[in-house]
């Protein structure tokens, strides 16, 4: 049986890229005549069904990696809220931990979605494999990635700055007179944890300061735990849910947060203001990422092909109470 034709099997037979068979297929301008006439002809030569190509939709998929952590659902709401008046459905697809992204990814391609944003997906993991977002590509639907970044794909990219996410919560730290302060992050091949750890080194610390286990409340445990043992004061985490964690194994030793240890989360989920003690951490700028997430893709889901821009945010940092004096 055979198989359509792809995208990227027009762009081979006019002898032009994927972006510019999209932009004849968009109608958009500034093609020449010529290269236009090859691609149509390629059309006609492979039987690529243009009218099915042209149909929209109106549904634009969001890919998560999970939702019990508390700040995916956090930007997957203010996704929704911003396409609604844009007239857009969203369709939620979550897998563990980015396991069945591919299976994600396959079910938005049967749906005929016009777009698709990738939260903390394949381009946040140095070990994913990015070959169902190229399939995304050469079906002519554009994908917009939040907190991940690769140079593989033609796509745009919004982040929160890591070296802020990382600066503001040491000079918090160091000003209340801690110099032992340990950096509890996720496992190696995720962007945010290089990144944040990049950052920590450069300001100073060494190797042995950083502890990465995994983003939840048992992975800030095992860290907290090594930290400590270290001779570690304060700890900065890579998720308020390993801040949690953190707390947990200083209260199982007898310690008091913050008169023995301070601690600093990472996405002011919600509750955080609310937990004993409430929890100083690091606000990601979510409706202003997701804002720039859904103007980028409007942009391409138009023909404006993404030159693998990346916009970076600046986060917050929120002072509660579980940070005070090195005593």
């Amino acid at each position: 049986m055979s198989t359509r034709p792809r995208m990227s099997d027009l762009a081979a037979s006019a002898g032009v890229s994927v972006s510019t068979v999209s932009r004849v297929l968009n109608g958009k301008p500034g093609i020449r005549e010529n290269t236009r006439q090859a691609v149509l002809q390629a059309m006609t030569e492979l039987g690529y069904d243009r009218e099915k190509f042209q149909q929209r939709t109106g549904v634009v998929g969001v890919i998560v990696p999970e939702l019990s952590n508390p700040s995916f659902p956090a930007f997957t709401e203010s996704l929704g809220q911003l396409f609604q008046p844009l007239h857009r459905t969203v369709i939620v697809a979550a897998g563990p931990l980015g396991a069945d992204e591919p299976s994600c990814i396959a079910t938005l391609l049967d749906l005929g979605v016009d777009g698709v944003v990738s939260i903390s997906g394949a381009a946040a993991d140095a070990e994913a494999d990015l070959a169902p977002y190229l399939r995304l590509a050469e079906a002519g639907i554009p994908t917009i990635f939040i907190n991940g970044h690769t140079t593989e794909l033609a796509a745009a990219f919004v982040n929160c700055s890591s070296a802020e996410s990382i600066a503001s919560p040491v000079a918090h730290l160091r000003s209340l007179g801690h110099e032992r302060i340990g950096l509890a992050v996720g496992p190696a091949r995720f962007l945010p944890t290089r990144r944040k750890s990049s950052a920590f080194l450069d300001l100073g610390f060494g190797k042995d300061s950083i502890e990465r286990t995994i983003f939840t409340p048992e992975g800030g445990q095992v860290a907290a735990a090594k930290l400590l043992d270290a001779g570690h004061t304060a700890i900065i985490c890579g998720s308020d849910l390993m801040a949690l964690g953190v707390i947990r194994e200083a209260h199982s030793r007898g310690l008091r947060v913050p008169e023995d240890l301070s601690v600093i989360g990472f996405d002011d989920s919600p509750l955080m203001a609310f937990t004993e003690p409430a929890l100083t951490t690091v606000r990601q700028p979510v409706r202003a990422m997701c804002e720039a997430a859904v103007s980028g893709l409007v942009r391409a889901m138009d023909g404006n092909t993404p030159d693998g821009t990346e916009l970076v945010f600046r986060p917050d940092l929120i002072i509660r109470q579980s940070t005070g004096p090195k005593t």
